[in-house]
């Protein structure tokens, strides 16, 4: 099996981000006087689009009342929260790899496209990809809508597209796109519950990536 696109989740699988998130969701509610959220509750919705992880973090409340938590998070996250975001290590060199191939690469995430294109400019890593996706633009992980989006931009079929990432949102939304999907286990989801959805491998680290590659065949 060989794949011509691989697209990348962002954050906790290129960017370790999960310190300043956490951060911005739990200061949010705050922001409107409610009990912030455990840290394993807002890391757990990290990967979904603003909307859909206001809506499991708070269920019960209206869509005003999540539109307001919303614009506190982006506040907080792209202007008054300066906590380091930093690259997992090896992302560039893996990313410099696998450029080099010839393979195509994109970005599906759960990121806004501002918060995303905020990211690429500090990391100087937009330069790698062919195409990307952000949740406010069209469905949330793990609706399958961004990847067909990329697929159908990129010309790429399914069935040489490999969705790379943290979450079971990725698992799940790969599954959805009849993409194959290869987990990492340094982000936010356990090894076991990225298992559950059976991607072709779950990789310890980044630079892990381009020898599995090669075991499966090149573009």
């Amino acid at each position: 099996m060989s794949f011509d696109l691989i697209v990348f989740d962002w954050d906790g699988t290129l960017m370790d981000s999960e310190v300043r998130i956490v951060a911005c969701l739990q200061a949010a509610f705050v922001d409107l006087g409610l009990p912030e959220p455990s840290r394993e509750a807002a890391r757990d919705i990290i990967g979904l689009g603003l909307e859909e992880a206001m809506m499991q973090l708070w269920p019960t409340a209206d869509a005003i009342l999540r539109g307001a938590l919303a614009v506190q998070y982006r506040r907080h996250f792209l202007v008054t929260d300066q906590t380091a975001s930093v690259l997992f290590p090896g992302a560039r060199e893996t990313l410099d790899w696998i450029a080099a191939q010839g393979y195509r690469l994109a970005v599906a995430t759960g990121k806004s496209r501002r918060g995303l294109d905020q990211s690429m400019a500090e990391t100087g890593l937009e330069g790698f990809f062919h195409a990307t996706r952000c949740a406010d633009e069209t469905f949330s992980k793990p609706n399958p809508q961004m990847l067909f989006e990329l697929m159908d931009e990129l010309g790429a079929r399914p069935a040489a597209t490999l969705m790379i990432g943290d979450t079971e949102y990725d698992m799940q939304m790969a599954r959805n796109a009849g993409t194959e999907a290869l987990a990492v286990s340094f982000g936010v989801h356990a090894s076991e519950r990225l298992l559950a959805h059976s991607p072709l491998a779950c990789l310890d680290a980044l630079d892990a990536i381009p020898e599995w590659l090669t075991s499966r065949g090149l573009p």
